[in-house]
């Protein structure tokens, strides 16, 4: 005996509205259809499945007995139907942000094989877990410290490092590199970054080992606003590279050394994702990662550095 899922559908879609009335339109059929499909799935098993009377629709024992079955064949069913969908489907990669470096690892992975590609840009406006979770996003790139939730797998991606952005009437602005211990005392302007975003903890630490003060306030009225604050400012620095920030002739780049401040980017996603194309990227980033030759005294907060144990520490 072969059940008709359709059949096996209905009569899912009866026990749980109650009625055949409402069951019909969620299903988008009439009640005649509906009652047609149940009256044939009782007749295969030999057994009543649902007592109706006027105040709706109710399971019999057998009816009881058989809804954790059924409820299981039409997970299956929708599972195997969910995974074939997916093939089909562009993977949704959520950089954070377009100008960030993700954007050019995954351009990288684009231009090297033939996988679609969906970027998502998030922003950090929702929770990442939750969308891997949920399948929103098929991966995700980030800073992953502690211990993430149930299912989520990480690797390290690569570690970028930040340099100091400054008006032309900055005292360092005629420098290309400035040690680190230069910046204390100064003030770093970075406008939005939320309290508990990921890089604002990052800045956090930062600030609080090499005393430079990140100063978070006024609302975000876009680039030109911020460059143009610093760009006039002898005092003001800012954390960014110039393909943030293109165009800005008033404000230059300095590399900070001894140590350099890295951001831990890692990739992350869900063990149940299925999606053909995703095993390509993890493979991807892992040997990406394994030949990138890391610079000599670095700096990442300490809590980054369990993911990223091969780089250098700072002297």
């Amino acid at each position: 005996m072969e059940l008709d899922l359709g059949a096996v559908r209905a009569f899912l879609a009866v026990v749980d509205a109650g009625q055949f009335t409402h069951a019909a339109d969620r299903l988008d059929m009439t009640q005649q259809a509906v009652s047609k499909r149940i009256a044939r799935l009782e007749a295969d098993l030999g057994v009543p499945l649902l007592t109706r009377s006027r105040a709706g629709a109710r399971p019999t024992e057998d009816g009881a007995a058989f809804l954790p079955q059924a409820r299981a064949l039409i997970g299956l069913a929708d599972q195997a139907t969910a995974m074939f969908r997916a093939r089909r489907r562009a993977l949704r990669i959520d950089v954070l942000s377009r100008a960030g470096a993700p954007v050019d690892m995954v351009r990288d992975f684009y231009e090297a094989g033939d996988v679609e590609i969906d970027i998502v840009v998030s922003r950090g406006t929702v929770s990442r877990w939750t969308a891997l979770a949920d399948g929103s996003v098929d991966a995700a790139f980030g800073r992953a410290t502690g211990h993430p939730p149930a299912g989520i797998e990480r690797v390290p991606a690569f570690l970028e490092p930040i340099p100091a952005l400054v008006g032309r009437r900055h005292r360092l602005a005629g420098r290309e590199h400035v040690p680190m211990r230069e910046l204390a005392g100064l003030t770093a302007w970075m406008p939005g970054n939320a309290d508990d975003s990921e890089w604002a903890d990052y800045y956090r630490h930062l600030s609080a080992e090499f005393d430079v003060r990140i100063d978070t306030s006024g609302p975000v009225f876009g680039r030109d606003h911020i460059m143009e604050k610093v760009a006039a400012s002898p005092d003001l620095i800012t954390f960014g590279n110039t393909s943030q920030y293109p165009g800005y002739r008033d404000v230059v780049q300095i590399s900070i050394t001894d140590p350099t401040p890295v951001y831990p980017w890692s990739l992350m996603w869900h063990e149940a994702n299925r999606h053909p194309s995703l095993p390509l990227l993890v493979a991807h980033v892992k040997d990406h990662y394994q030949r990138c030759s890391a610079a000599r005294n670095q700096w990442l907060p300490a809590s980054d550095r369990l993911l990223f144990p091969t780089d250098p520490r700072p002297a």
